[in-house]
């Protein structure tokens, strides 16, 4: 049976929602000097689960918009901040939320979060569609996870999160935070990264959807060479002359390579269907 919830009354962590509250004050002060909001800046925490790091950035933030799932949680979100006037609760579902609500170019948004690891992949790709709007995010995330945003070419952890993250942003892994900084504490490592939205992207791209489609076919048989990876994409007679060497495996291409593959790609497929409506 549901118990009500009185303000002010412990809350347990909820495994469905991916909790692990931050109880580790230096931790808290840490990640709060590195974020160091500023006056007239917007920010935005997602799930602040019982407010740690929300205290020390509504204290500093002239407004700061929180979104919480955990509806339990809410009224005691309230009691403790209603009082700061920049300060305002959104009830929701941070992988559906529409933050163009909250920013825009001029006025961008600074996001932070301590993100459930069930769910932080999906809605680190949710937030980049919303690039144009964001001037940095600040997260605590698990360490494999900041690994694989933060990889270069050649190296293990190099993936599909590492390109297209770093197609759209500068990714700084900031420092560590062991299992003991947590209640209850997780069973894995976690590490706090910074990722800044590019003004101007350093590489671009013809069609961002073709670059979607390839990397995630590169990626999704590492242990293939390109060659075989690009058969769901190209035929085989459009494959000679392409501007990558196809006898590597994915994680050995830069960025620009992965660029320059995608818009030869995207040229050939666009050939091929010209061809098809002659």
């Amino acid at each position: 049976m549901k118990t009500s919830f009185t303000p002010g009354s412990p809350h347990r962590a909820r495994k469905r929602f991916g909790q692990n509250f931050l109880v580790d004050h230096g931790v808290i002060h840490r990640i709060a000097s590195a974020i160091r909001p500023r006056p007239g800046e917007t920010l935005v925490e997602i799930g602040p689960g019982q407010g740690a790091l929300t205290e020390p950035l509504v204290a500093s933030a002239e407004t700061l918009h929180v979104i919480e799932l955990d509806r339990d949680l809410v009224p005691w979100l309230r009691v403790r901040f209603d009082k700061y006037p920049g300060f305002t609760l959104h009830q929701a579902d941070a992988l559906k939320f529409d933050f163009a609500e909250l920013g825009s170019a001029d006025k961008p948004l600074r996001i932070v979060g301590n993100l459930p690891y069930n769910i932080s992949t999906p809605l680190i790709f949710h937030l980049i569609s919303f690039a144009d709007k964001v001037q940095d995010m600040h997260f605590m995330l698990q360490k494999e996870v900041v690994k694989r945003l933060a990889a270069c070419p050649g190296e293990k952890a190099f993936g599909r999160l590492s390109v297209m993250v770093q197609y759209y942003c500068r990714v700084e892994p900031l420092f560590d935070v062991p299992p003991g900084s947590f209640d209850p504490a997780p069973k894995v490592d976690s590490a706090i990264v910074r990722i800044t939205p590019y003004r101007e992207l350093p590489h671009t791209v013809g069609n961002i959807k073709t670059l979607e489609k390839l990397v995630t076919a590169a990626f999704g048989q590492r242990r293939k060479t390109l060659r075989n990876a690009l058969k769901t994409l190209l035929d085989v007679t459009d494959m000679d002359d392409l501007p990558v060497d196809i006898s590597k495996r994915a994680e050995q291409l830069t960025m620009a390579e992965f660029i320059a593959l995608s818009d030869a790609i995207d040229e050939r497929l666009k050939n091929s269907q010209n061809n098809a409506h002659d």
